[in-house]
């Protein structure tokens, strides 16, 4: 068909009859719809046909716009071509789905039997002889453009309806004001809303409550500068539930201009529901990995509590970071196994169902004797719940029962008030060794709270290991007082008093445990006097006997041979007969002549003895060291000689030796600092001994037992001044 429709020149007589009578007798029964439009978009004439597609008398559309008798989304589409034919001078050929809902109406109000279907429309000027264009010719024509199409059409149909159902999607298609133009059938299928319910802005009423503002605020953005509208909102179902989906609209634009919106809903709700479930398992196995490394980290730390004050702060710790707890309490079972010692009395609020200031008893009403009386925890989850665990308890009245009666009280006044107080929530644990109640550990919370059922799996195994440090630390207590008490009757009460002698001696024992040191001063039948120095190696009760053993054997082997040579043999074969391989124990022994300051050395493996001499610096005694008891070696002695206004100090390895320092480092600065002491204290053994003891201590943990003897022979005239007095130092002892 040639672009050129202009109507061929008559001659000018009888030209208006014929532009009258042509176009009916030409084109009226024309099998395409057609049509004739001005300037100003209005229908000059239309053809039968045309008027049969869209359900409307021929009438209806003489003088009247597109948008007056066809659907929205037809209307819009013909302006669209109008203006392209009208402005740009370009004919517009499209082929689309003619608009359902309009076509619908008008087929029912005309009792048409036909439906909608695929359409081409051409779309073309019509020139005056002069060239110009004097309004728009339409040609409509219904089902195929051509062969094969109109069954191309039905496939491609059926298969992009295939995918958007299998997809789960909506499609949608909006006017550039964000009117929908057009029926949604899948739409109407989720929501149950009616054809007439959607159109418009209608759609907006089946989007929940509390995404609507925000979905109507960003579509109208997008409206206004034409970006992709991206977003995702609920949705309701036609049941009435809400579904999740993700929306995305892209403009369509045609000359420049956005000629309509499209539209798809994508159904993410199971995206959703999985990407919440994933979200809740995540927080639950986060939550089970920090509860496992809390008790990891409890189990470490109960693991190096030595005593029960040290297991109820680990647990009072972990109550409050791991559970959030507002209180934390461990009440332990007194020797006659009938009333229950509190720890720690401020884990107990001043008033509550434990009744912090108040004994408990077993037969007192409280979630902790609860917890044991059942030997299984106790959960309470708010007052109210607490009420009820002790409502039918006769021993019990409640605070504001007890308010409520202001008669007579008597019958009230020796029971039990149970008050709550700013607790809200309570747990209660037995705390169990081989099955026997050793107490109970008590959380309370500021607010009520429910202890799911992994919290719950959690605490039990939190109070296993509070049960299990608590009989350890129990267990260390004891044979740690034993141990204190041990020692402490094996060594001397007081240092014996001996003319020309000044004797000082100190022992600290480890905080957390006791040692094997020991030190003894005892006369010899001869008037000598016997002074050692020792240290079993070990901790506890067996390091404190051994001591004991060796301590015992030493005296009773002196006083028969009193030679140092003689007593280590001695005490080598009272190793190998009696004591374990594996133990080690280390000795100095000296028997000195305290008129002359003369004597015999021997060394069985122990640190080296301190010499002082006034004028000289401190030396180490320089004698071989032999090996620690029991071990295979000669044993030797040598002379010992401690002039007038000299000093020897004998110690143990604790004073010189810890974690930080090794042996060789502190022995070198034992003598650095014994060379610093101010020159008056070498007359003064007790301070003397107290300044090496704070030097030598300051900037490490004690971590070992440390034993300290002090041994000063006066100089002449020494008690009259605060000097060393005394002449030159004696050649041979510096040496020494």
């Amino acid at each position: 068909m040639s672009a050129d429709t202009s109507v061929p020149k008559q001659r000018e007589a009888g030209l208006g009859e014929f532009e009258s009578w042509l176009p009916d007798a030409v084109l009226r029964d024309a099998p395409a719809g057609m049509a004739f439009l001005d300037t100003e978009s209005q229908f000059v004439w239309v053809n039968p046909a045309l008027a049969r597609m869209y359900g409307r008398p021929v009438s209806d559309f003489t003088g009247q716009p597109v948008a007056a008798v066809w659907p929205p989304v037809d209307s819009a589409r013909a302006e669209a071509a109008l203006h392209r034919v009208l402005e740009q001078g370009h004919p517009a050929t499209e082929t689309f789905e003619a608009g359902a809902a309009g076509v619908a109406n008008a087929v029912a109000s005309a009792g048409n039997p036909r439906t909608p279907g695929p359409r081409t429309f051409h779309w073309f000027g019509v020139r005056d002889p002069d060239g110009e264009v004097r309004g728009v010719a339409l040609i409509v024509i219904a089902g195929a453009a051509g062969p094969g199409t109109e069954e191309a059409l039905r496939r491609s149909e059926e298969r992009y309806r295939a995918l958007v159902q299998g997809g789960a999607q909506i499609v949608w298609v909006a006017s550039p004001d964000g009117q929908m133009l057009e029926d949604s059938a899948e739409w109407r299928w989720i929501t149950g809303q009616t054809v007439e319910e959607f159109l418009g802005n209608g759609w907006l009423d089946s989007i929940h409550p509390e995404d609507r503002e925000r979905v109507e605020r960003d579509w109208r953005e997008s409206l206004r500068t034409g970006r992709i509208f991206d977003d995702r909102f609920r949705m309701r179902a036609r049941g009435g539930a809400y579904r999740h989906y993700d929306v995305r609209a892209v403009p369509i634009e045609r000359d420049g201009k956005i000629a309509e919106w499209v539209g798809a809903c994508t159904d993410v709700t199971s995206q959703r529901e999985a990407e919440e479930m994933r979200g809740r398992l995540t927080d639950q196995l986060s939550a089970a990995a920090l509860r496992t490394a809390r008790l990891q980290q409890a189990t470490a730390m109960l693991a190096e509590a030595l005593d029960v004050e040290q297991v109820v702060e680990v647990i009072t710790e972990v109550g409050r970071t791991a559970i959030g707890a507002l209180r934390s309490a461990v009440a332990l079972l007194e020797d006659d196994n009938l009333g229950l010692r509190v720890v720690n009395p401020s884990g107990l609020a001043p008033t509550g169902p434990d009744g912090a200031g108040n004994r408990l008893t077993l037969d007192t009403p409280s979630v902790m004797t609860r917890a044991i009386a059942t030997r299984r925890p106790v959960l309470i989850a708010d007052p109210e719940e607490l009420r009820q665990q002790f409502d039918n308890d006769p021993d019990v009245v409640a605070a504001d029962e007890l308010a409520a009666d202001k008669g007579d009280k008597s019958d009230k006044a020796d029971k039990r008030v149970l008050e709550t107080g700013d607790e809200q929530a309570w747990v209660g644990l037995p705390l169990l060794a081989a099955g026997m109640p050793l107490g109970a550990l008590r959380f309370s919370f500021g607010k009520p709270r429910t202890i799911l059922e992994e919290e719950r799996v959690f605490l039990e195994a939190l109070a296993g290991q509070c049960a299990l440090a608590v009989e350890r630390a129990q267990m260390y207590e004891k044979e740690h007082t034993a141990a204190v008490t041990l020692q402490h009757s094996l060594l001397p009460d007081e240092l014996p008093r001996v003319a020309g002698l000044e004797l000082e001696a100190q022992y600290l024992p480890k905080a957390t445990n006791v040692g094997g040191d020991w030190y003894d001063v005892f006369r010899l039948p001869d008037r000598r006097l016997a002074v050692t120095v020792g240290d079993v190696m070990g901790k506890g009760l067996l390091a404190a006997a051994g001591m004991g053993r060796v301590r015992n054997a030493l005296r009773a082997l002196a006083l028969t041979d009193p030679r140092p040579a003689a007593v280590l043999a001695g005490l080598d074969r009272l190793f190998t007969a009696t004591e374990l391989e594996e133990q080690v124990t280390t000795v100095t022994y000296l028997v000195i002549d305290p008129e002359t300051g003369e004597g015999q050395a021997g060394n069985a493996g122990h640190p080296p003895t301190l010499l002082l001499s006034p004028g000289a610096l401190p030396v180490l005694d320089a004698a071989e060291a032999g090996t620690p008891l029991g071990w295979a070696s000669p044993r030797r002695q040598h002379a010992f000689r401690l002039p007038p206004g000299s000093t020897a100090v004998f110690y143990s390895d604790g004073l010189v030796e810890n974690r930080r320092r090794g042996l060789d480092a502190g022995l070198d600065e034992l003598v650095r600092i014994a060379a610093s002491a101010p020159p008056e204290l070498l007359g003064e053994p007790g301070r003397l001994l107290q300044y090496l003891l704070d030097n030598m201590l300051a900037g490490h943990e004690q971590d070992d037992d440390v034993t300290v003897l002090v041994m000063h022979v006066p100089a002449a005239k020494e008690a009259g001044r605060n000097g060393f007095g005394g002449g030159p130092p004696d050649q041979q002892w510096a040496q020494r």
